[in-house]
């Protein structure tokens, strides 16, 4: 599995783990859906993406966006 969806399947699990939290114990559990999106725009125009460069240090293929 390549880092571009490792991204993006955590970002996705982080959204909707955000969602269920927000609904079931908290509304400020949405901040954290908000914080993933923008990172996720963020990371598309500057290709600066924290977990990516993580999972690079880790060993893991690289794939197009995060090379």
């Amino acid at each position: 599995m390549s880092i571009d969806r490792i991204v993006l399947a955590f970002a996705g699990a982080m959204i909707l783990a955000s969602i269920v939290l927000g609904y079931f114990v908290s509304i400020y559990w949405l901040i954290l859906a908000g914080f993933v999106g923008l990172n996720l725009f963020q990371a598309a125009f500057t290709g600066f993406c924290p977990l990516a460069m993580m999972l690079k240090k880790l060993g893991c293929k690289p794939g197009a966006a995060f090379a």
